[in-house]
């Protein structure tokens, strides 16, 4: 076999190889839920129409070309109309339209009925992370990328699941009708899973509804799909699937954790405690715009080595916080940074503002006790 035979066969098997894995790469994810069986058999249908059209058409265009050629003979003939052909034409593309319209308005309907849900969950969408609240369960959390920074920015091999991944996943019951209700703080955002045929808009004063019933346990990943900032890259999510058993097994681990939060606003924590809290609590909910050295991205995202806020004191002499001091900022927010005091609890707000001012490049040396906080709230 001489080298060009070799080259044309590799050529053949590399072409072959890859259309096999583009198939997978380019089709939809696997439907995991009855919305998303009938976004992908709808999507497939749609596939042959279009390919039998496609073939249909050429061959018409080809043969007409062949057959009708200068070369043998042939005239191009002078007509101006030809009214069956063209009611033909006209009737059969709309008959097409309607065998589509049907199965994909009877889908819509379906993914807009929320009626008869098992239970309700409150998604809210924030610059860049997600918050859920079980409303029939009092379970309320974060939802943070967990993949590294080193990872990010190519210090450390990345994982199977880069940018994917999350330190506190949504975990639902498999079988259970799942309503969502979304909205957001800040921006716009979407909160999309692929495998669930599920993506809706967060949109800021208004209430979204949508819903998806897992048919099997497993682990399904999306990402926010709306331009909602310069990280929008990073707010993935990812919901866990589980049995009956194990999902009331996790929701009596997130209530009791939630318990156990509240009691530790009341004990005095010791400058050490709070600080090793906080800097935790920094990496997952500041350090994104601040910057994990707390050099800031400036004008947008001040630095908080060296801040006014970060080094003036926290209470007045009345033991007052401060108007626009740093408990202030932190709980209420001050334009593009949002109000933390629905997102953290006491000890985490305690323990952050323990951090920033002690850490960071500054050594202000004060401690943040969470009673304190739960006082200002």
């Amino acid at each position: 076999m001489n080298k060009k035979a070799i080259y044309f066969l590799g050529m053949v098997l590399s072409m072959v190889a890859g259309s096999a894995q583009a198939a997978y790469a380019l089709n939809l994810h696997a439907p995991v839920t009855e919305i998303a069986r009938q976004i992908y058999d709808l999507h497939m249908l749609i596939v042959y129409i279009c390919l039998g059209i496609f073939v249909v058409v050429f061959s018409i265009m080809f043969y007409s070309l062949y057959k009708h050629r200068k070369s043998v003979g042939h005239q191009a003939a002078k007509f101006h109309e030809h009214h069956v052909l063209e009611i033909v034409w006209t009737i059969i593309p709309a008959l097409i339209l309607l065998a589509i319209a049907f199965p994909a308005t009877k889908t819509i309907f379906a993914m807009k009925d929320t009626t008869a849900a098992d239970m309700s969950v409150k998604v809210t969408g924030h610059q860049w992370k997600w918050e859920y609240e079980y409303l029939d369960k009092d379970v309320k959390f974060i939802s943070n990328l967990s993949t590294t920074e080193d990872q990010i920015n190519n210090r450390a091999e990345k994982g199977e699941n880069y940018l994917l991944e999350v330190d506190n996943p949504m975990v639902v019951p498999v079988g259970k009708k799942v309503r969502l209700v979304l909205t957001a703080e800040d921006v716009i955002h979407s909160w999309s899973v692929p495998s669930f045929g599920v993506k809706q808009d967060a949109i800021p004063g208004f209430i979204k509804e949508t819903w998806f019933r897992a048919d099997k346990p497993g682990t399904y990943r999306g990402q926010c799909s709306e331009l909602c900032g310069k990280n929008h890259g990073f707010m993935p999510i990812v919901v866990e699937a589980v049995t009956e058993d194990k999902y009331n097994e996790w929701i009596a681990s997130k209530q009791e954790a939630a318990k156990t939060a509240n009691a530790g606003a009341d004990k005095v924590w010791t400058k050490e405690d709070l600080i090793a809290n906080g800097k935790t609590v920094y990496e997952k909910n500041c350090a994104v715009c601040h910057q994990a050295s707390g050099a800031g991205l400036p004008p947008a995202f001040p630095a908080l080595t060296g801040s006014k806020i970060a080094n003036a004191p926290i209470f007045g002499a009345d033991g007052k916080y401060l108007k626009d001091g740093h408990l202030d900022r932190v709980l209420n927010g001050v334009r593009v940074m949002p109000s933390w005091k629905a997102l953290l609890n006491d000890v985490e707000i305690a323990s952050v503002i323990t951090y920033e001012r002690n850490a960071l490049g500054n050594s202000v040396g004060d401690v943040l006790q969470p009673a304190q906080v739960k006082s200002a709230r």
